[in-house]
């Protein structure tokens, strides 16, 4: 009972010329306007501890809190250490996990989903399997009071981004299920999102067609500033993806400068331009930390200086 007490206090706690001219003009008019957006730490920057045994995914909230004074975190479905297990045998250390976040007055927004089978294979039955090993996280998320799941676009062919007739065979294949998703997580209050996260995934313009496809108020985009192809423009590509972009973003950092604390490989103040001036974007951004010249934890710190400094 003391458990679900805390659950249940949690959740109440709970042409690129003219594209930067339009984009400039659109800055412009939103000078003045505060950019309002919340920071978030996602549990994919501790990997690599999570991973060695060196910190439980139950002490995220306590870190994100007391080392970072971060009030939101986006679980990892792949760290948690009873993720094979059914919902209900789960629920012991989901009730730990809850408490822990309100005792340090975080919140849990969302879960990124992993292993849990290809939406759009080409095997019927497996796509079906998948559809339902996803339902169990909508329930997790649904029991830890998140807003959304996060889920992988996954089961197409090499190539298919770049192959018409496959992708429209792809989006043809994983409209049903993407569409019975959406259903399940409306009566349980969350949102269905992909992230730009390999294969057609991280190309913009299959992403757009396949949102025309599912058209579930449900249904939606976590763009990663990180995940798009070599070479690609991450900036027309991020401003594509917030069309559809409503609950979460993730702010990829891989290192910053020493000097100026600049994200090296990417202009943070365009895509916060991007994100927040352009597409009126006021939830989390998401730190996710995947370098590794600073720790973990210093690479933290520098991406949420950067993202505080930018919020000024």
């Amino acid at each position: 009972m003391k458990h679900k007490h805390s659950r249940r206090e949690f959740i109440k706690v709970a042409g690129s010329g003219v594209a930067a001219l339009s984009l400039a003009a659109t800055v412009g008019e939103k000078a003045f306007a505060a950019r309002e957006y919340k920071i978030s730490l996602a549990g994919w920057s501790f990997h690599r501890a999570i991973q060695k045994g060196e910190m439980p995914m139950l002490d995220m909230p306590k870190v994100s809190r007391q080392e970072f004074d971060i009030e939101g975190i986006e679980l990892v479905n792949q760290l948690l250490e009873p993720v094979k297990k059914p919902f209900a045998e789960m629920k012991p250390y989901l009730d730990t996990l809850a408490k822990n976040a309100v005792d340090n007055n975080v919140k849990i927004l969302l879960i990124m989903v992993d292993g849990e089978g290809n939406i759009g294979g080409r095997d019927e039955d497996q796509r079906k399997e998948a559809v339902e090993r996803h339902k169990k996280w909508l329930d997790i998320c649904e029991y830890l009071g998140c807003h959304s799941m996060r889920m992988n676009w996954a089961g197409a062919q090499a190539g298919t981004e770049n192959d018409e007739k496959l992708l429209d065979e792809f989006i043809k294949r994983s409209t049903p299920g993407f569409h019975e998703l959406c259903e399940y997580g409306d009566k349980k209050g969350q949102f269905v999102i992909i992230e730009n996260h390999g294969g057609p995934s991280s190309y913009p313009h299959a992403v757009e067609k396949l949102m025309a496809a599912v058209n579930h108020p449900r249904f939606g985009t976590l763009p990663d500033f990180g995940n798009f192809p070599q070479g690609a423009d991450i900036y027309s590509g991020t401003d594509t993806l917030m069309k559809y972009a409503h609950k979460a973003v993730s702010a990829k950092c891989h290192d910053f400068d020493d000097t100026t604390g600049e994200e090296t490989k990417m202009d943070y103040a365009k895509l916060i331009e991007i994100v927040v001036d352009k597409h009126g974007y006021n939830g989390f951004i998401g730190i996710e930390y995947e370098g590794d010249r600073l720790s973990e934890s210093e690479g933290v710190k520098r991406c949420k200086a950067l993202l505080d400094k930018l919020k000024a």
